[in-house]
């Protein structure tokens, strides 16, 4: 008595098994690709091309342009590479020395702040630079700095930066005594989707653009953690401050910013 091959087209079994499995993927991706794009509230689909894109996750043309909901503030455009200011010359250090002048009242005489104002001796050349350019465009807005900003050059921003990063640092003081470090800067809250602060700001890690925040004024942390929040500050790059800040609690800032502005 001899047996058909398992995998042969005579063999019912291999041909029921076979038709089965195609059904159940036919099935699968109608169900998939155009019935659920369907439900979506905000569905604007123009056909079944489109939403077979939609939920393939293909960026599709709006079918309506007048629908396309427009920015109403302006982002960030400065891109950010860890190269970007590095080995200014004594020339460009000493020449923002010069521009530094005016800032003095408010970012103090050797860049450390008595107002409230964010002490800039020894921050990263890239975070000035970049803050300097949002405040010129318009993608942070402030009564002062605005302004003060309006008139500079790209080369004045750059030797600022430069001047200030090569000011010495004032460096944070975390004694035993002041209690263990918040869970919020030390480890994040990653079921909120928030990395811990020293990732990007320093001590772990450092992300180009991000900036030194040891020895900072605790009001000048909380008030632009809580801008953040409220997207009253939005010139972060891809929303990562605004979707961390929005995600912690009131008092999570407050014990940030106490952290941060412990000093010497």
């Amino acid at each position: 008595m001899t047996e058909e091959p398992i995998f042969s087209l005579r063999n019912r079994w291999f041909t029921t098994a076979v038709a089965v499995t195609a059904g159940i993927a036919v099935v699968s991706a109608t169900v998939g690709f155009l019935w659920l794009p369907t439900l979506q509230a905000d569905a604007r689909l123009a056909g079944m091309w489109d939403a077979i894109c939609s939920a393939a996750g293909i960026v599709r043309a709006a079918p309506n342009e007048s629908l396309v909901v427009q920015g109403t503030y302006q982002t960030s455009g400065v891109i950010a590479f860890p190269e970007t200011m590095e080995n200014a010359s004594a020339i460009s250090i000493g020449r923002g020395a010069t521009l530094a002048l005016p800032c003095t009242v408010c970012h103090g005489a050797r860049g450390l702040s008595e107002a409230d104002s964010p002490n800039l001796a020894g921050q990263y050349p890239l975070a000035i630079f970049k803050q300097l350019v949002d405040y010129k465009s318009g993608a942070r807005v402030n009564a002062i700095m605005s302004p003060r900003v309006a008139g500079m050059s790209d080369q004045d921003m750059r030797d600022l930066a430069a001047y200030y990063a090569y000011l010495p640092r004032l460096p944070g003081q975390h004694p035993a005594t002041a209690g263990a470090t918040p869970r919020i800067v030390e480890s994040g809250a990653p079921m909120r989707n928030i990395a811990p602060c020293a990732t990007c700001h320093g001590s772990v890690d450092y992300k180009a653009g991000s900036a030194w925040l040891e020895g900072q004024s605790p009001v000048y942390l909380a008030a632009q953690l809580r801008a953040f929040a409220t997207g009253a500050r939005h010139n972060d790059i891809n929303q990562q401050m605004r979707n961390i800040a929005r995600g912690m609690s009131s008092a999570e800032i407050d014990q940030a910013a106490q952290y941060y502005a412990g000093q010497p």
